[in-house]
């Protein structure tokens, strides 16, 4: 993240927590995990302050491969609590989020019979990579038939279901012909991470009076009972005294732990990076599903339609929290070569790609294990030495945010003699309420809350949920006009401003909207959302500058983007 080059005005709800000076409980990290323990805290009445260094979601919860999975894989590492819970909380969120949470059709091309059949076994004594190999049909089999047991709901989520080679080329045409079978199944997709993140955020921000959540706020050290903050936007440092503080900085929770005094050695995290292709020819050989496989190299990868592009990914490679994740070029290869691997007609070139993202996954010291197996599941450290508890997460993955929330909570509520009253469990999230969940019901809603929207109402429906019930009525009650051609107007803008916290011109770029994602934000668009932000935020001719230059090298330095500025006229 950029430190802001030009100092603005205290905002009003930093200055409230500083004049304050104190909360219950200090959640640090506003990634997936340290919000979805703010909402649950909340939701128990519990006075909590959330600060996010940079803006929320915007680290390794931003970086993921858009993914809400049971992770089937994680069953060779024994790991069948995690995908009991994984796929549980799956399941949930397809009904408690449905706005951003979606039906995702999985499809595995193999190669062979019994490959990895002897390797497997011993993997999963070990935790030991050994020679890479291919999982064959009898393996994979193995482990649907399980997955089935863990994720089925009650019918929610259809088996799967195994074809061969015929049949395989006949839904898939574009695959290798050399494929000797492909095995089917369901997970979900996830199109708005960050807004997802943001949604959870508001519900806690409305549960409770006193549960105050400010990004671009860091934790810089703790002396006593309080923990020191910069409001990295002012340059104001201030201090919170706290009966609990809670360490959910994700990849950098050592980093945070030794800023608070303490040394710890609890993270251990590998970096993913993906691409954004827009490749018309590409998308339509996934036929809407995801590609989902074993490389040789024994990395698991997917390509994955979404949002009218194609998303590819991962890689997992060991990284330092300290350096700055991004998309190298020796990554771009693997990636097409892997694209080659599966659809090798399909010719694939740099120029095709129009976003490059990559993280640091948050997951706990691995010593000699092999990145691929190291245990996504997640722990709980509480350190009571101190004048205050501090409890660090380690670990954690999307999927299984809201019961890891609701875990750390309790630990929480224990810790400061509370008790839970309320469970999130089922609970719909923001948009999520009452979102029409068929074509019918669809139209009927649009016609009812989204009247003279026209081509927008599919827009804001899919950005906010029913939420764009509320943004539709605030944009209809003054002038408005298109911005990133038609990807936001003036009026949404106005409204991401007053209700979603937005500070800086990335926010909007890159995660109230998904303009950076799809490939379009160019020189022309960044400009158009500058001068409409500038008034908004207060911003002077100083300030709008500072934002267009960090934003550009943002894009370009980290997503992979060669956005020059325009000489204006």
């Amino acid at each position: 993240m950029i430190d802001s080059t030009h100092s603005s005005a205290e905002r009003a709800e930093v200055r409230a927590v500083r004049e304050s000076g104190r909360t219950s409980v200090l959640v640090i990290g506003g990634g997936i995990n340290g919000i979805s323990t703010f909402r649950d805290l909340a939701l128990q009445g519990v006075d909590v302050l959330l600060v996010e260094r940079g803006d929320f979601a915007s680290g390794a919860s931003s970086a993921s491969s858009h993914m809400i999975h049971g992770g089937i894989r994680y069953l060779e590492n024994g790991e069948f609590r995690l995908v009991r819970e994984s796929v549980e909380e799956r399941n949930g969120l397809l009904k408690i989020a449905p706005h951003y949470v979606k039906p995702l059709q999985t499809t595995i091309p193999i190669y062979s019979t019994f490959s990895g059949i002897l390797s497997a076994p011993l993997r999963f004594l070990t935790h030991k990579s050994g020679k890479p190999q291919e999982r064959g049909a009898f393996l994979i089999k193995v482990g649907l038939t399980i997955y089935d047991t863990f994720s089925r709901d009650g019918g929610m989520v259809p088996r799967h279901r195994f074809l061969g080679r015929k049949k395989s080329l006949a839904e898939l045409p574009s695959l290798d012909p050399n494929i000797k079978y492909t095995a089917t199944y369901y997970d979900a997709s996830m199109h708005d991470p960050e807004r997802l993140a943001l949604d959870v955020l508001q519900d806690g921000r409305a549960a409770h009076p006193e549960a105050h959540a400010l990004n671009y706020v860091e934790a810089i050290a703790r002396e006593g009972d309080e923990v020191v903050l910069r409001d990295r936007e002012s340059g104001t440092e201030f201090r919170v005294h706290a009966d609990v503080v809670v360490n959910a900085s994700g990849p950098w929770t050592d980093l945070t732990n030794d800023a608070l005094g303490e040394d710890t050695r609890f993270m251990g995290g590998t970096k993913g990076s993906h691409i954004v292709l827009d490749h018309p020819e590409l998308l339509e050989a996934t036929q809407g599903r995801e590609i989902f496989f074993e490389h040789s190299d024994g990395r698991i990868v997917l390509i994955y339609p979404l949002k009218g592009r194609v998303l590819v990914g991962t890689t997992d490679i060991d990284a330092d929290p300290r350096e700055v994740p991004v998309c190298t070029e020796e990554e771009v290869d693997y990636f097409f070569e892997l694209i080659h691997h599966v659809f090798p007609t399909i010719p694939v070139s740099r120029d095709q790609i129009v976003y490059k993202f990559s993280g640091i996954r948050p997951l706990p010291r691995h010593e000699d294990t092999a990145p691929g197996f190291v245990s996504r599941d997640y722990r709980i450290e509480v350190d009571e030495k101190g004048a205050v508890p501090l409890v660090s997460l380690v670990g954690g993955k999307w999927t299984t945010f809201r019961a890891l929330g609701e875990s750390l909570s309790d630990t929480v509520l224990s810790l400061i003699d509370r008790t839970r009253t309320v469970s999130t469990a089922g609970r719909a999230i923001g948009g999520g309420r009452e979102f029409p969940r068929t074509e019918k019901a669809r139209r009927i809603w649009i016609q009812e809350n989204l009247p003279g929207a026209g081509a927008r109402a599919d827009q804001l429906l899919a950005r906010y949920g029913t939420r764009a019930a509320d943004v539709w009525a605030y944009v209809e009650q003054g002038p408005d006009s298109p911005l990133a051609g038609g990807d936001l107007s003036t009026r949404e803008l106005e409204w991401m401003v007053h209700n979603e916290m937005v500070a800086r011109l990335e926010d909007i770029v890159l995660r109230r909207t998904s303009i950076a994602f799809t490939g379009n934000a160019d020189a022309e668009v960044l400009d158009e959302i500058a001068d409409a932000l500038a008034p908004m935020l207060g911003w002077d001719r100083s300030r709008h500058d500072a934002e267009l230059d960090q934003t550009r090298q943002l894009l370009n330095d980290r997503h992979g983007l060669d956005i020059r500025s325009r000489t204006r006229g």
